[in-house]
């Protein structure tokens, strides 16, 4: 079945490449395009396009179809083109000729555009609810060991004094900002398509501020022409979002891999969270960091994937679009996956409380003892040069201690703030009034 069959047959090798990968991608879209064809019924039935008892019989059936889809239950047959074509089919099949009437004041283009946005704002959700808790892991992380001495690195040469609470609380505030880009995007997003049919508008008299308002969008793509040009590029903002939380956890893998080698031996993990060798039986190794690592590497190449999609094309809707799906829809759970795993091991991860035990790195606390020279009154220029020509002639012994107390240092982490921080920008989403309408729209 398709929806704009008018009798003539397409060739099956090019049916076949036209479709694609849509009927294992428009699995992803199934409870979308429900809760979109039923706040678009109720918005036909309000402008006359359906009667009350029909509005009444399509709602029922399609919330029945929306529980199934919940559950995993709806799948596209063969010969169905896709999601939005399965889903009319199986109206058809239960209601008659009643069920044909749903398309009506919509096309498949603001169709497919309104159930991407459903689908991100939940993907968007979730992934903001899994950095939510990687986050809250680092920070606690960051205050258990907060008194535990590092070594910091510039050029990867010794440098200053760090702490384990500054590395862990660093991703951790990190994190947050890459929530703030994210909100952004998930604004972005949320804003009503439906009602541009094919990209120039109907003759039907629409009604597009109630379905923006049963499906919880915040407002309208106003202009229809802007709402199709808005396919592709919501998914380009999107991912950068998702690649900047990519960017992060690949950078913290790359310190975790790096600290557990034997050379550093920084931290380490459980037995059973590393893997062996064939043949090195004293093997542990850091795959799982490893694996977040390439992971993310990867999510981090998907908005120039989408850009060189899309960057050519004029307004209007192209065919070339089908293929972001392909790559967009996937990549939130791959990402999801990194943040859970990565925060379990992060939970279990242990630290080495001696490292500045090694007299290699002394060095790091020439700054501080320049500083306590400074305090005295010696000019820094004085100070620098006296402790330097300590160091050169082997007579640097430094009291391995700091006190740093402005806000952020070592000695005040500023973890509440930096909480807060991420607890007012999680409620700025208002994923609530999504979840509200949507409830309502299909319980």
């Amino acid at each position: 079945m398709k929806l704009w069959d008018k009798g003539t047959s397409v060739h099956q090798s090019i049916e076949k490449f036209t479709i694609g990968k849509d009927h294992e991608l428009d699995l992803f879209l199934a409870q979308s395009d429900i809760a979109g064809s039923l706040a678009h019924i109720k918005m036909l039935e309000s402008i006359g396009l359906l009667k009350k008892d029909e509005l009444i019989i399509l709602e029922k059936e399609l919330k029945i179809l929306y529980k199934k889809a919940q559950k995993g239950k709806i799948a596209i047959d063969i010969g169905m083109e896709d999601i939005h074509s399965q889903i009319e089919f199986l109206l058809t099949e239960a209601l008659g000729e009643v069920g044909k009437k749903i398309h009506s004041g919509r096309s498949r283009n603001d169709q497919v555009l309104l159930d991407l946005k459903l689908f991100t704002r939940d993907a968007i959700r979730e992934v903001t609810e899994n950095c939510s808790s990687m986050i809250d892991n680092l920070l606690n992380k960051s205050d258990e060991f907060k008194d535990v001495l590092m070594p910091g690195y510039t050029h990867l040469q010794i440098a200053m004094p760090s702490s384990f609470g500054l590395w862990f609380g660093a991703y951790g505030e990190s994190l947050i900002d890459d929530l703030l880009l994210l909100q952004t995007a998930y604004k972005i997003t949320n804003q009503n398509p439906l009602g541009s049919a094919a990209g120039y508008g109907s003759s039907f008299p629409l009604n597009r501020q109630l379905t923006t308002e049963l499906l919880g969008f915040d407002s309208l793509n106003y202009n229809v022409i802007y709402a199709q040009m808005g396919r592709g590029k919501t998914e380009k903002i999107v991912s950068f979002a998702l690649s900047n939380i990519a960017s992060t956890l690949s950078k913290l893998a790359f310190d975790v891999c790096l600290f557990m080698s034997q050379n550093f031996d920084f931290v380490s993990l459980p037995s059973q969270f590393t893997t062996g060798s064939s043949i090195m039986p004293h093997k542990k190794n850091p795959d799982v960091f490893e694996l977040i690592r390439a992971k993310c590497n990867k999510i981090q190449g998907l908005p120039q994937q989408i850009t060189l999609i899309v960057n050519n094309l004029p307004s209007g809707y192209f065919r070339d679009l089908q293929i972001i799906k392909e790559i967009f829809l996937p990549a939130f759970d791959e990402l999801n996956d990194c943040l859970q795993i990565a925060s379990f091991a992060i939970e279990n991860i242990s630290v080495n409380k001696n490292i500045l035990d090694d007299p290699k790195y002394d060095y790091i606390f020439s700054v501080e003892e320049v500083n306590k020279l400074v305090e005295k009154g010696m000019p820094f220029r004085e100070a620098y040069k006296k402790v330097g020509e300590m160091i050169e002639s082997g007579r640097f012994n430094p009291e391995k201690k700091v006190g740093h107390t402005h806000e952020g240092s070592i000695g005040n982490l500023n973890l509440d703030k930096i909480s807060e921080k991420k607890k007012i920008i999680i409620k700025e989403f208002n994923f609530g009034k999504v979840e509200k309408a949507i409830s309502m729209l299909t319980s």
